[in-house]
């Protein structure tokens, strides 16, 4: 069973991107392509037109060179360009990702990249589906050491007037959750690091439960301990949640929130995909959320979005669900790029806007293009 959209397109994508406007442009000594524009954060703004922020993972063309494999690094040093290309004897690493190299040995999995990435604002009109401006003058790049190897995957909320965006910051330092604010969604600031671990896919609820601020949260791990034999929930990643006065300083909910379901492999492994926001659902109010199901399949498994209902009041409690994705990855619409492929079978949810007889949908393609999917608001219906 599928569910049936009324309109579904790539909107952006790398050919789209002017990397002689990128914020590495003239920086580094070293060809860079476009090896994805993708999994962007969206919300509508004040003039009434969606905003996505895309990640833009700009890559080095010859990342080996005389025996090295090299990465682009921020170094905070404005006097030199701000970036650097560190190098390792291929001795050292494992090659076989193109997306990244791993070192070898430790006794622990350590990770270098061989693209940056960073966000770029694109305006579009209000249903998503033409581009309006692309307004490379506010896009965010690194400027923190926190920040060093890029700033990924923005997730935008709007509460109260105000806009909330967080992003993993990624660095040796940490893996962590950066937030910013704005007033208008364009010009920004950076508020920090909000969550101290890895944690790719925190989410603020658009709206104040009994007023506080609620996030969903993922952190991650090498180690989850088991639920009984005859548990209905796979023990693994989950969707966690956590409140905070103030979106700066969070405290993690004591209840669980969204777990895997031993019944199925298709959501075996699962994540958060767009900010939650209050939505009717088979006559019941609450928070809808859309989350990311991951299928075991091949080399990063097969991607899917699901929706849940949230209790109002209580969000750690689900009124509804079901298990027929609301999207699936659509390799049609990547065929005219399928030479860029390079994974496949992915589609990342990363944003939702009301769009009044049904929801605008922002989501990651293949880590290579943003789509813009139309899902009638009953086509989400309890099976």
């Amino acid at each position: 069973m599928t569910v049936e959209h009324l309109y579904d397109a790539l909107i952006f994508g790398p050919d789209d991107v002017d990397l002689s406007r990128s914020p590495l442009a003239g920086r580094i000594d070293a060809e860079t392509y476009v090896l994805g524009a993708f999994n962007p954060g969206m919300t509508r703004l004040p003039n009434g037109n969606l905003l996505l922020m895309v990640r833009v993972a700009e890559a080095l063309r010859h990342p080996i060179v005389d025996g090295r494999i090299h990465a682009i690094r921020w170094s905070g040093d404005a006097d030199g360009g701000g970036y650097r290309l560190d190098a390792w004897p291929l001795a050292l690493v494992d090659t076989s990702d193109p997306r990244k190299f791993m070192m070898r040995g430790g006794g622990w999995r350590v990770m270098a990249l061989t693209s940056l990435s960073w966000l770029l604002p694109v305006e579009l009109d209000g249903e998503g589906r033409s581009v309006v401006a692309v307004h490379y003058d506010r896009a965010i790049a690194p400027r923190a050491s926190y920040q060093c190897y890029g700033v990924e995957d923005a997730r935008i909320s709007r509460v109260d007037g105000r806009y909330y965006m967080t992003t993993c910051s990624v660095s040796p330092e940490r893996h962590s959750t950066t937030l910013y604010t704005s007033e208008d969604a364009l010009d920004w600031t950076l508020e920090g690091i909000v969550l101290d671990h890895q944690n790719k896919d925190m989410l603020i609820f658009e709206g104040k439960v009994q007023g506080r601020f609620w996030a969903q949260t993922r952190p991650l791990g090498d180690l989850y301990f088991a639920y009984p034999p005859d548990s209905e929930w796979r023990s693994g990643p989950s969707i966690n949640l956590a409140t905070s006065p103030d979106a700066i300083h969070w405290k993690p909910h004591d209840r669980p929130g969204l777990r895997a379901h031993a019944a199925t492999t298709a959501t075996a492994r699962m994540g958060g995909g767009a900010p939650p926001v209050l939505a009717q659902v088979d006559g019941r109010e609450g928070w809808l959320t859309l989350w990311h199901g991951v299928e075991p399949s091949g080399v990063v498994g097969i991607y899917r979005t699901y929706w849940t209902l949230l209790d109002r009041d209580d969000p750690s409690v689900a009124l509804a669900t079901s298990h027929t994705p609301l999207l699936e990855p659509a390799p049609a619409l990547t065929e005219a790029m399928k030479e860029r492929m390079y994974l496949d079978d992915v589609v990342f949810t990363t944003g939702i806007a009301d769009g009044g007889a049904h929801w605008v949908v922002a989501s990651g393609e293949a880590d290579l293009a943003c789509r813009i999917t139309h899902v009638a608001k009953g086509a989400v219906t309890a099976e």
